[in-house]
């Protein structure tokens, strides 16, 4: 009866396939036990929580290992966290997409360039094409959506750049936001403004 009146609700609690692909200037990856010291450091940085609209973490590195190598056991059926190296393999940030949905082929989009040395070179814009090629053509998602803090003007330039429109502001957790969306009708390297050189 449930499976016949909801014929989604076994289909979305597939496994998400493995991801290994590759930009202009980047690797994306399933995380690794050894990215957990870089990404400890990332996350009780100030700057970086600033712009991804946390707190820095207060936890030790020792239950934040714990819990982080127990996410990676048990893969999540809504979600999909990955991490991004360079081409010769320097781990720089991380990258996911979340909220997964089959039934309406959409998903969020959330990214995190830890190292600074890394911003303003192009390698947040090649993160993202990369990772809306996978889903727009493996996946075959229809839309993939984000949220950017509206005081974020940096970040929302590499989104355009990436193919992504402003939508609407919204207000959420007592700061505002801006949604970007990119749909699979529009996508194709042409439609970039500015894409990373080949």
């Amino acid at each position: 009866m449930f499976k016949k009146a909801f014929p989604w609700s076994r289909e979305d609690q597939k496994e998400l396939p493995e991801v290994d692909i590759t930009g202009t200037l980047v690797r994306i990856r399933e995380k690794r036990t050894e990215d957990i010291p870089d990404e400890y450091s990332w996350r009780v940085d100030e700057e970086l929580s600033r712009l991804d609209a946390t707190r820095p973490l207060t936890m030790s590195y020792e239950d934040f290992f714990r819990y982080t190598s127990e996410e990676m056991q048990f893969q999540s059926y809504r979600s999909k966290r990955l991490a991004v190296d360079t081409l010769d393999g320097l781990h720089i940030g991380n990258v996911m997409y979340y909220d997964f949905n089959q039934r309406n082929a959409e998903a969020e989009l959330g990214i995190m360039i830890g190292d600074k040395d890394y911003w303003g070179n192009g390698y947040g814009t090649d993160i993202v094409v990369t990772l809306l090629n996978y889903l727009f053509t493996t996946l075959e998602l229809k839309r993939v959506y984000l949220h950017t803090l509206a005081w974020n003007y940096r970040a929302q330039a590499s989104f355009t750049k990436s193919g992504f429109v402003e939508v609407r502001p919204v207000r959420r957790g007592g700061q505002d936001f801006v949604l970007m969306e990119a749909l699979r009708a529009n996508w194709g390297p042409d439609k970039l403004v500015d894409p990373p050189p080949e």
